[in-house]
């Protein structure tokens, strides 16, 4: 085959580029940045990038571009509408998310049950006393969006004796889930009204964003959780903070928001019922590795001419 050129908008790791170069000589890496790229796009033929990338720019002065992949599942800054009238391939990472993602949720669900929250106050304060403690072993959670992500946590959550719910555009036999749910509104509410815990493992997408707003924590139990794990905007900030103030659930764990970093002056971060970590539930050592590995079996396949795999529907945005 003809030389391949193939630009990558992350650093790799020498093992990652052997592992590239493997499957065919002929591909001609290209590791740059965001700031540089731009100068990479006239000889492009595939563009290894993230989905939170301003992307249409590159897109635009790539006239031989056939295949956008993304290192991450979101996929939401490369779709616009020049994309999604041609032949360009995109694809995403799913799949590789689910380990990290789902010890993530479980971590901030047990640091509730367990009153881990108060504990750790308690201990910066120097201050002994029992604080109250739950189990997850008999809690009912409830997973919007049941994909590689909600599968994963739905395996961890059935292992720890919880019921599972989930809500998901088409409905299957799904192993881990005691009940699954059509996404429909009505549904969902009934759905969140029997859960102690609530996970939203949702895409972004034109009808996912502000989805879960006032109504939806009004159905749900007093005592119950909201974790976000997903993207800020399909949850809307302004009625999830009035949920927690007029204490309609118990409290959230929250790894995105609608404006990242979140400022200092949103009061999310000084409520104590509510954990904020920054947009790391997807982290891990081995994510690169991962991500890597899963582009080189497309990439083998693209060159090959075989069927690829994670092919986003550029209209749906997943």
């Amino acid at each position: 085959m003809a030389v391949l050129n193939l630009v990558v908008i992350n650093p790799l790791a020498d093992r990652h580029r052997e592992l590239l170069q493997a499957v065919d000589p002929n591909i001609n890496i290209i590791v740059t940045d965001e700031k540089n790229a731009l100068e990479h796009m006239s000889g492009c033929h595939v563009l290894v990038t993230w989905g939170w990338a301003e992307t249409k720019p590159l897109y635009l002065a790539a006239p031989h571009l056939e295949w956008i992949h993304a290192l991450s599942a979101g996929v939401e800054k490369l779709i616009f509408p020049e994309i999604q009238t041609a032949d360009t391939i995109l694809t995403n990472s799913k799949g590789i998310h689910g380990i990290p993602m789902s010890e993530h949720v479980l971590a901030m669900m047990l640091a509730f049950s367990r009153g881990l929250t108060i504990s750790i106050r308690q201990q910066d304060a120097r201050k002994w006393k029992r604080m109250p403690t739950g189990e997850l072993h008999d809690q009912t959670i409830a997973i919007i969006g049941l994909g590689s992500i909600g599968r994963e946590i739905a395996k961890k959550a059935k292992a720890l004796g919880m019921t599972v719910l989930a809500s998901k555009q088409e409905i299957t036999t799904e192993l881990f889930v005691d009940k699954l749910y059509p996404p429909d509104n009505e549904s969902l509410l009934e759905m969140l009204a029997q859960a102690d815990f609530v996970v939203v493992a949702l895409p972004l997408t034109e009808n996912t964003q502000n989805m879960i707003g006032l109504p939806h924590f009004t159905a749900m139990k007093r005592s119950a959780y909201l974790f976000n794990i997903a993207r800020g905007t399909i949850v809307n900030e302004a009625d999830l903070i009035t949920a927690l103030e007029q204490k309609l659930i118990q409290g959230a764990g929250l790894d995105v928001f609608v404006n990242e970093p979140l400022p200092e002056s949103n009061p999310l971060w000084g409520m104590p019922n509510v954990i904020i970590t920054p947009h790391v539930a997807a982290l891990s050592p081995a994510y690169l590795d991962r991500a890597i590995k899963l582009f080189a079996d497309n990439l083998t396949r693209f060159i090959q001419g075989r069927d690829m795999i994670n092919i986003v529907d550029k209209i749906k945005g997943y």
